[in-house]
């Protein structure tokens, strides 16, 4: 029972048995569907906060205008994140508040993706809400069934992008190197950009797995914020990957 969301394990579900109500696959959905409503207004605030900015021509002055939250949004996202992978019981609180710093930060920068490529961001949410429809599908119906080999694999290639993407933030922070397939636009680099992509809708279907299996177990209801929660993890992964690719494509 692994799954290559890092805050999606299953220790998690152990030791925790409900005494009223518990924890389903249904009830984790519609959990998730609140926590990207919270996410998709949040991130409209600075959306138009910083297109308003820069209708006036100085793109300097919006980024400016938005700096804060984005940075503000990753940064308590981060905290609140960290949070709730060592406390899942108060996930009926800190994941929303995740949900509304995300929202900002993503918010913030999908208007500067916008701006310099118009439409990117309707189609990477439409593929992004697309994609989790799918794997959704595939996974109830039984078309993927996810096995111990299937589980190992996904894992470790998880672990692999991690690594690699750990060192390219490491090259860059202190020398002028970067790996180039992760940012170029050629073939090479847009055939990594659907390898995550892919990659990441995998994960997806790890993280449904898991979360019926902690319904089997009966968790309490409170996990299902928690479950949501962690499928906001990999729908931001996603949806980023995503809009990278989108962008590689449009160069």
């Amino acid at each position: 029972m692994r799954t290559g969301n890092p805050v999606l394990q299953e220790k998690t579900f152990q030791g925790l048995f409900a005494e009223g109500e518990r924890m389903t696959m249904n009830g984790t959905i519609a959990k998730s569907g609140l926590l990207l409503l919270l996410i998709v207004v949040t991130g409209s605030f600075t959306w138009h906060r910083f297109l308003d900015a820069a209708a006036g021509g100085n793109l300097a002055q919006a980024v400016a205008a938005v700096s804060p939250f984005l940075w503000g949004g990753l940064i308590v996202g981060f905290v609140l994140a960290m949070v709730t992978t060592f406390a899942p019981r108060w996930a009926g609180i800190t994941a929303p508040l995740y949900a509304i710093a995300e929202g900002f930060a993503l918010g913030g920068l999908s208007a500067m993706m916008e701006l310099r490529y118009a439409g990117i961001v309707l189609q990477a949410v439409m593929l992004t809400l697309a994609v989790l429809a799918v794997m959704l599908t595939l996974y109830r119906t039984g078309i993927i069934k996810v096995t111990d080999k299937f589980r190992t694999g996904v894992v470790a290639a998880t672990g692999g992008i991690a690594l690699l993407y750990l060192v390219d933030i490491g090259l860059r922070a202190f020398t002028h190197i970067q790996i180039p397939f992760i940012h170029e636009s050629g073939a090479l680099g847009i055939g990594f950009s659907l390898l995550v992509v892919g990659l990441a809708a995998l994960n997806l279907t790890l993280d449904f797995d898991l979360i019926d299996r902690g319904a089997a177990q009966g968790a309490p209801k409170y996990m299902e914020w928690y479950g949501a929660f962690a499928l906001m993890v990999t729908l931001v992964w996603l949806y980023l990957e995503i809009l990278r690719l989108l962008s590689k494509a449009r160069r």
